[in-house]
């Protein structure tokens, strides 16, 4: 008996449907992060956020994320990704950004001269220390730069 013969077509595309799933794995599977002398950029998938170093007013260390509305992302084992906003701040737009590859490790808060937040780990927690310090770095920085003005 001769087996059947699937069409080029479903083959095709069962092939282009795994390279996108791939795709989309790889892209979320960890915080991409490019940075630049003004800027950093931090990208997750579809989740993007451009930070200037200028308008960055505080960093901390924190262990939980306060409760918040989902406005769009995901939270799935242990990562966290997306534009969520605070119960508590539900009145006002102000976004707050999660990108979170552990939720068990601490986390980076840091909080904008507008008062936006962003919560930032990284899958190594070395890595996530390492950027602390450089974020604490150019907040000191700054506040150099602003006294002497």
């Amino acid at each position: 008996m001769a087996g059947k013969k699937r069409h080029w077509l479903w083959n095709t595309l069962i092939v282009l449907t795994v390279i996108v799933c791939l795709m989309a794995f790889a892209a979320h599977y960890k915080n991409w992060t490019r940075i630049e002398p003004d800027k950093m950029t931090i990208l997750s998938g579809i989740y993007y956020h451009n930070l200037a170093f200028k308008d960055l007013n505080q960093v901390e260390w924190v262990d939980k994320i306060p409760p918040m509305v989902r406005l769009n992302g995901f939270s799935a084992f242990e990562k966290g990704k997306g534009v969520y906003q605070e119960f508590k701040d539900t009145l006002t737009d102000r976004k707050v950004y999660v990108f979170v590859d552990n939720f068990e490790n601490q986390k980076i808060r840091l909080v904008n001269k507008d008062s936006s937040q962003l919560f930032l780990n990284m899958k190594d927690s070395l890595e996530t220390v390492e950027m602390f310090k450089f974020f604490k770095g150019k907040i000191e920085l700054q506040n150099k730069m602003s006294e002497g003005n």
